[in-house]
């Protein structure tokens, strides 16, 4: 048996910020602070009014100008955002956080007249312009992103009030919710010595995929006990934030809860409601029929809710040391693409990753693209397992996308979430594709195959489960307040109806939905992680039958940003998100791996 050696933590990167500002107290801050406000007065002096009076050449004008101050509030909001997530418990940096947030909020609340005016200007005013002028012809898809909102707009003064107040409003409860989850301990009792010992959010989950069963029965207990001691507070939070997107959501004529998410994912709702029944209706062929079998496979009938991560008897459990993770990563996306490699190994390179779990630190992963003149940066909490090292090649999917599309500019750079998570997936599978195929171990495969099932299951099954819990919530909200209970019912049954009856929940499992930031980050965001699955799967399946030429699209696909829709961008892969073989082709390739795994 190999002798597997603890994390080197030593080894693990911590981001560098000063590309973005050398610190919170540099005169580059003050300084484009000073800028931004003057650009602002001047900018809101010279539009104000009179866009819908301007010739093509003058609205070009306008959007540079305007496009020059998205990249300069980008700048100082990412670099306070990222030392934010950094260290949430910071009192320096909080109040360095809302600070900026508020004076950048006073500033846009001046030239958010820009785009409520162009919503008033006829279409064939704005044809006219882009006609007109080729130039400006560029930036049509950000007035059509604009536009889209254009049923939904309210009077500038109601306008300016709500992002004025939203500081003091939604801002501050997502705050609050973060410092709240930064801050929590868990006193875990080591099965083994009886010892107890005080661990934040990450390490705590983590355990639950230990291979001792009684080490996940400790964690999942000492998880439910700190959850229900703050349930109280999580279930406030949860209702303020849902009553305040009923009243927005009302005031601007939205038909449901998630018809702003679908809107900013420029997604019909049928193609939501097709994706979805398309998930639920194979709940039992996908997340019950692999539950079963690995109820099996761990030598019972059913699995408590603790053991559902719990990794298989014959699983690897090598701690991957953060080179050889790198290594394991680069070289995936070199067999694919060697101009991905090169863009993934400047992460590397340059510091853009911040890799160690501490106090304070947020919890989970992301990818921050910052503002096109500088570049992406990544937050993990690395602990060495294989499904650190997917999360490592899922944000750096992300991290190369953002490189990729910043030529695009501020304005038409970010994509929607449903495409973007297209592109941190398909880095995730590219490395399981790679691990998978240097292992020709029966076993070993299995379990390869195994977790990327399980991978897949909480990229589709879960999410679109959240999602269902997410539209029962608000739904729920609007005949008066949720009680803990309440929601926990809602967790619960839909928990049960989306992994089966070979999961066992007990009550210490109600209130585990109050720890997922998505629900309060950005409320309905969890479908596009399942959308962005099945799509790779698609566009996987593509690339293995037609090879040819597919990473030039893709790397086109990518380098497009925010510029083209779903539909022209997956058009070259002969692929339609409105037809609904589209979801089957993404679900079968899960539904295949099970059967694959059933015949090993």
């Amino acid at each position: 048996m190999t002798l597997q050696l603890p994390l080197d933590t030593s080894r693990l990167p911590l981001w560098d910020l000063t590309d973005l500002y050398p610190a919170m107290d540099s005169p580059e801050i003050l300084q484009d602070f000073i800028r931004l406000e003057e650009v602002s007065d001047v900018f809101l002096k010279r539009y104000k009014g009179k866009l819908s009076e301007f010739s093509a050449k003058e609205i070009l004008g306008a959007v540079k100008q305007y496009e020059v101050m998205e990249e300069s509030t980008g700048r100082i909001m990412s670099y306070a955002g990222l030392l934010n997530a950094g260290d949430i418990i910071d009192t320096n940096i909080t109040k360095f956080y809302q600070s900026c947030h508020e004076r950048i909020t006073q500033i846009t609340t001046k030239t958010l007249f820009c785009t409520l005016e162009l919503n008033r200007i006829d279409q064939e005013k704005i044809d006219q312009w882009l006609k007109d002028l080729q130039e400006l012809a560029r930036y049509r898809p950000w007035f059509e992103t604009i536009r889209q909102y254009r049923p939904h707009q309210l009077e500038d003064k109601l306008e300016e009030i709500l992002l004025d107040k939203s500081v003091a409003g939604r801002a501050a409860w997502v705050r609050l919710f973060d410092e709240t989850m930064a801050n929590l301990k868990f006193d875990y009792i080591d099965p083994n010595n009886n010892a107890t010992k005080s661990i934040g959010t990450e390490e705590a989950l983590d355990l639950l995929t230990d291979t001792q069963e009684s080490i996940r029965k400790s964690a999942a207990n000492c998880l439910s006990v700190t959850f229900k001691n703050n349930i109280r507070l999580f279930t406030h939070i949860t209702n303020t934030l849902a009553k305040d997107k009923e009243i927005e959501d009302r005031w601007r004529h939205f038909e449901g809860p998630g018809s702003s998410r679908h809107l900013s994912n420029q997604l019909e709702k049928e193609v939501v409601d097709a994706l979805v029944t398309a998930v639920k209706k194979s709940y039992p062929r996908l997340s019950h029929r692999y539950y079963q079998m690995k109820a099996k496979w761990l030598g019972a009938e059913k699995l408590d809710w603790w053991d559902r991560n719990a990794p298989l008897p014959d699983s690897d459990h090598k701690i991957h040391q953060w080179p050889d993770a790198q290594k394991i990563v680069l070289e995936a996306l070199d067999q694919f693409s060697p101009e991905m490699a090169t863009i993934g190994g400047r992460f590397f390179e340059n510091n853009w990753i911040d890799a160690p779990i501490r106090d304070g630190k947020s919890p989970g992963a992301f990818a921050h693209p910052t503002v096109p003149s500088v570049h992406p940066y990544l937050l993990l909490n690395y602990l060495g397992k294989t499904r650190d090292v997917m999360t490592l090649a899922h944000e750096l999917g992300h991290g190369i996308h953002q490189v990729l599309a910043g030529p695009q500019g501020a304005l038409l750079a970010d994509t929607p979430l449903t495409l973007a998570e297209t592109a941190s997936v398909f880095g995730e599978m590219l490395t399981f594709q790679s691990l998978l195929s240097k292992e020709q171990d029966s076993k070993r495969r299995k379990t390869i195959m195994a977790a990327k099932v399980e991978d897949m299951l909480n990229t589709v099954v879960r999410q679109v489960a959240f999602y269902d819990f997410e539209t029962q919530v608000h739904a729920a909200r609007k005949n008066g307040e949720l009680s803990a209970d309440d929601i926990g019912d809602i967790w619960m049954a839909v928990q049960k109806e989306s992994l089966g009856d070979t999961i066992k929940f007990d009550d210490n499992y109600r209130n585990f939905w109050c720890y997922i930031p998505h629900f309060i980050h950005s409320p309905f965001y969890v479908y596009a992680y399942a959308f962005g699955d099945c799509l790779v799967n698609s566009l996987y399946a593509n690339y293995q039958n037609s090879p040819d030429g597919f990473q030039e699209k893709y790397i086109h696909m990518l380098r497009a940003g925010g510029s083209l829709r779903h539909k022209d961008l997956l058009k070259p892969f002969g692929l339609d998100a409105n037809n609904p073989d589209f979801w089957e082709t993404g679900l079968t390739m899960i539904s295949d791996l099970i059967e694959e795994i059933e015949k090993l």
